[in-house]
């Protein structure tokens, strides 16, 4: 097997949530709506911002900096059984990298102010990306052992399950 180097990423901002624990945090987008927040964005790279006040929503790609270990099977928020890392998205991961889609309200200099922001305040971002659904192609899909579970993802909060180191 070929050996890969480690790979460095760089923030390019910072998001800003009125969320400073992770108890009662939305867990989802979708169970944010109407949750206001700000991306500063670093300076070197506000001339990046320009067009994107064309679009409606973007993707925030952004390290889950509280994440310190993680485990291939977790009780994910909406569940009380194991499962899969990899079926969930539960924020301790072997590369801790969150993402979510928040409306964009509103772009100023270095600062664009956000809605439905599900995200800890103080959490480093990495990268922006506008929202098309369109390029996503995605008509017909399933959502696995979330599908009994869709109402829960509207109002469920975070708790501590993440926080601490796996055992």
């Amino acid at each position: 097997m070929e050996t890969i180097q480690p790979i460095v990423y760089k923030p390019i901002g910072v998001i800003r949530s009125p969320f400073s624990t992770l108890e009662g945090m939305p867990i989802q987008p979708s169970a944010a709506r109407g949750i206001k927040g700000t991306v500063v964005l670093n300076e070197e790279y506000v001339e990046g911002l320009s067009d994107l006040d064309g679009f409606s929503h973007a993707y925030l790609l952004y390290h889950f900096h509280l994440s310190k270990a993680f485990k291939l099977r977790v009780v994910p928020f909406l569940d009380d059984q194991q499962r899969g890392l990899f079926s969930t998205r539960a924020p301790n991961r072997p590369n801790p990298i969150g993402l979510s889609v928040v409306r964009l309200n509103r772009i100023e200099s270095n600062r664009i102010d956000i809605e439905n922001v599900d995200v800890l305040d103080g959490t480093p971002l990495l990268d922006i990306k506008p929202y098309v659904a369109e390029m996503a192609g995605v008509r017909d899909y399933r959502i696995g052992w979330l599908t009994d579970r869709r109402e829960e993802m509207q109002s469920k909060r975070s708790d501590r399950r993440f926080r601490e180191p796996p055992e």
